[in-house]
C-alpha cells in the first residue's frame, strides 16, 4: 500500500505495550477504550490525539486502514470479524476464539474480506523458539519426534473479581501459548488429546462461570506426524512463562533454549554394560535475533516477553504494507487455540480421548 500503515489500537493494558510509534512504515492514526484512564494511556504511549470511546467508533475512521485488538478474550473472535467486515486489516491478541463456533466464524469472515489476520502470538515470536524454529528449518533437529511445553501465567494475569473473564478461568482456554511452542516450530497439527486437571479447592474453582474446577491442567496429544506432545498450562505452583523442550533423532533443544545435546557419531557403554550412541551436551548462548536485520533499525532493542513484542510490531505493520501473509496467520492461530477447547472438554470428561477437528486453510 501506498504511505503509512494508518494503524487503531484498541484496549489499554497489553496495548500499550508496543512499538508501533517507532515503526519507520506505520502511524498511529487513533486509540480506543471503553475507560477513561487506559483510553488516555494509549494516547500518551503512541503520541496520538484522536481517540475513541469504543471500537465501534474507531472502526468507522476511514483513516484507519488496520487495527490490533487488544480487548478481552471472550470478545477476540467477535472483535476480529467486526473489524474485517468494516474493511479493517486486523492483529488481535491470543487466543483467536473461544469456542468452535468463533473458530468456524474466523474462517468465513477472513476468506470473505480477503483482509491480512494476524495473531499477536507472543511464544512465536519469543527468542529461543525463533532458534528452535531455525534449527528445524535447517534440519539440525533431525525428527522432532517429541515436545514438551508448559506455560504459567504471571500472578497479575489472574483475577479475584468473581465477574471477571479471567476468574476459574480453564488453564487449557491459555494453552495457545505452550501449543504454538510446537506447532510454530514443526507446523504439525495436533490431532487427538488426552487431558487431565487438578482440582482445586478454592474458592474461584469451587464456583464461576465456566463451571471449571481446575487450575492446573496437563495434556497429551497426537499430532498430524503421529508424534507426540505434552503441553501443560498452571494457574498456580510454578515459575511464571513459557518453557518448551524438543527432542530430535539428531539434536534436542531443551531447558527453555539454554542447553543443546547432540547425538555424536561415536557409542559408549553404560553402567550396566548396554551400547548407546554417546552424547554431547552443549550450552547455548541464546542469539539476540533482535539485534539482527529481522527488525528495522528503530526496532533493533529489548522488549518483553522473550523480546517478542518488536517482532510482532513489524510483522503485522510489513504483512499490511507489503499485502503479504502474516505469520502466525490465522489457521496457525487456530492450530493454537481448537485443541485448548478440546482438551479442556476431556478433561471434564476424566481424560477421555478426544479428536480434535481440522479447519480449512485461509
Amino acid at each position: 500500500m501506498a504511505g503509512k500503515v494508518r494503524i487503531g489500537v484498541a484496549g489499554g493494558g497489553f496495548g500499550t505495550a508496543f512499538f508501533w510509534h517507532e515503526h519507520p512504515d506505520c502511524v498511529v492514526q487513533a486509540v480506543a477504550d471503553l475507560r477513561a484512564e487506559p483510553r488516555e494511556a494509549l494516547a500518551k504511549r503512541y503520541r496520538c490525539a484522536t481517540t475513541y470511546t469504543s471500537l465501534d467508533e474507531m472502526l468507522r475512521d476511514r483513516n484507519v486502514d488496520a487495527v490490533a485488538l487488544f480487548t478481552g478474550a471472550p470478545n477476540h473472535a467477535r472483535h476480529a470479524v467486526q473489524a474485517l467486515k468494516a474493511g479493517k486489516h486486523v492483529l488481535v491478541d491470543a487466543p483467536a476464539c473461544w469456542t468452535l463456533d468463533e473458530a468456524r466464524m474466523l474462517v468465513d469472515a477472513v476468506r470473505q474480506s480477503g483482509l491480512i489476520y494476524m495473531s499477536a502470538e507472543t511464544s512465536y515470536w519469543a527468542d529461543f523458539v525463533i532458534s528452535a524454529r531455525k534449527f528445524y528449518q535447517d534440519g539440525k533437529f533431525g525428527e522432532v519426534f517429541a515436545c514438551d511445553a508448559m506455560y504459567v501465567p504471571p500472578a497479575s494475569a489472574l483475577s479475584d473479581d468473581p465477574y471477571h473473564w479471567r476468574y476459574g478461568l480453564p488453564p487449557m482456554r491459555w494453552a495457545a501459548h505452550a501449543l504454538s511452542l510446537l506447532v510454530s516450530v514443526t507446523g504439525e497439527r495436533l490431532t487427538e488429546v488426552v487431558c487431565h486437571g487438578c482440582v482445586d479447592k478454592s474458592e474461584q474453582y469451587e464456583e464461576n462461570r465456566y463451571g471449571n474446577p481446575f487450575s492446573r491442567q496437563t495434556a497429551m496429544f497426537k499430532t498430524s506426524a503421529a508424534h507426540a506432545f505434552c503441553a501443560r498450562v498452571w494457574m498456580t505452583g510454578a515459575e511464571a512463562g513459557i518453557r518448551a523442550d524438543w527432542y530430535g533423532t539428531k539434536m534436542s533443544f531443551i531447558r527453555a533454549g539454554t542447553e543443546i545435546i547432540r547425538t555424536a557419531g561415536q557409542t559408549e557403554k553404560d553402567s550396566a554394560g548396554f551400547v548407546r550412541k554417546l552424547q554431547r551436551e552443549e550450552k547455548y548462548k541464546q542469539v539476540e535475533w533482535w539485534t539482527s536485520d529481522m527488525l528495522p533499525e528503530p526496532l533493533r532493542h529489548p522488549t518483553d516477553y522473550r523480546n517478542s513484542l518488536g517482532f510482532i510490531t513489524h510483522e503485522f505493520v510489513d504483512a499490511v504494507a507489503r499485502g503479504r501473509r502474516a505469520a502466525p496467520d490465522l489457521y496457525d492461530a487456530l492450530a493454537y487455540a481448537v485443541p485448548g477447547i478440546i482438551a479442556h472438554e476431556s478433561a471434564m470428561k476424566q481424560g477421555q480421548m478426544m479428536k480434535i477437528p481440522a479447519l480449512d486453510r485461509v
